[in-house]
């Protein structure tokens, strides 16, 4: 299998979300993404430096931008259970456009062919970092990094390619 690219389809896949009641739910990335366009971007952890300090605070920063540009959905997934996830998007309350959604088995990664190893690092298998552009379910736009590094899968990158 090789990485999600420009011209594949998202795949569905099953994620853990906390609704704006605070109830669980577990949500199809094809209801969220069907005939819209949106961002999926990945994170290798919830609160790791680098996640917490750049990569989710230039898309809660540029949201309006992105929306102004099309973009229906912004959608941040990890692999992390739900509860994890809702303590970290906690941690930005200007938010209001980012969902914060938990790959807790990593599936969903797995089905994009983005896992990290990163059990040496006491972490285990993760999601790469990367950020896809995708229009009714189509992805346009596939920004996937090497390693740790964070240099095309920011907000800024996702903006320029709108």
């Amino acid at each position: 299998m090789a990485p999600i690219a420009v011209g594949d389809s998202l795949p569905d896949g099953q994620l853990g979300w906390f609704d704006e009641n605070d109830q669980l739910q577990q949500v199809s990335v094809h209801a969220l993404a069907a005939g819209k366009k949106v961002i999926l971007f990945g994170v290798p952890g919830a609160f790791t430096p680098t996640c917490s300090n750049q990569h989710v605070p230039g898309f809660i920063t540029q949201a309006e931008q992105l929306k102004a540009k099309g973009v229906d959905e912004i959608l941040l997934i990890s692999v992390n259970d739900p509860f994890v996830m809702k303590a970290w998007a906690k941690t930005y309350p200007e938010n209001k456009h980012v969902k914060f959604l938990a790959d807790g088995s990593g599936a969903y990664t797995k089905a994009l062919d983005l896992e990290l190893d990163l059990t040496e690092k006491g972490l285990g298998v993760r999601s790469k970092r990367f950020a896809l552009l995708a229009d009714d379910l189509k992805v346009t736009v596939a920004n996937i990094e090497e390693g740790g590094q964070f240099t095309i899968s920011g907000a800024e990158e996702i903006l320029k390619a709108l």
